[in-house]
């Protein structure tokens, strides 16, 4: 994931328990771990092993995008991929959590700044989905880690409170 510092980053070169996270956060991109994998793997023990991540903090207000590589069972083509991400952006389980970009009045040629605000979990964007040999599949989804995560609290508060 690639997503703009945060608060627990230093504006200039100064201390941090993480030496990378000492460095100043407005000047530098930042590898570090992510806490989405992490939690990824505690709620679904099944990806343990199969599923992790990095998130590399950069200098920008908000708005951010996950490159997601993984491996299919069968072999795919670039457009199948893409297809099946636009068929369940418009089923009514995805509907308002998946986006893609061009789409359903999400706009093309996205940025960083374009995502503020965005109440999708995801965005895709199938102009950079790529296929290498059949299987091998690397994507690009944009969102706001902000308010796409509110959405989704809010989401389940209703959900929880009709049960």
């Amino acid at each position: 994931t690639v997503h703009a510092y945060t608060d627990d980053q230093v504006v200039q070169d100064g201390s941090h328990k993480d030496l990378r996270r000492a460095r100043a956060a407005a000047a530098n991109i930042v590898p570090t771990s992510t806490g989405a994998a992490i939690a990824t793997t505690e709620v679904i023990p099944e990806l343990k092993g199969l599923f992790d991540g990095i998130s590399l903090r950069v200098p920008v207000l908000t708005g951010s995008i996950s490159d997601f590589v993984f491996v299919t069972a069968k072999p795919v083509t670039r457009e199948e991929v893409n297809q099946a991400f636009v068929e369940a952006s418009q089923t009514p389980k995805y509907s308002g959590i998946l986006g893609v970009s061009g789409m359903s009045g999400v706009s093309e040629h996205l940025v960083s700044s374009d995502i503020i605000g965005s109440s999708y979990s995801a965005i895709i964007d199938p102009e950079f989905t790529q296929v290498i040999d059949g299987d091998l599949v690397k994507m690009l989804a944009w969102y706001d880690n902000e308010w796409g995560y509110a959405n989704r609290l809010v989401e389940q508060t209703i959900i929880f409170g009709k049960s």
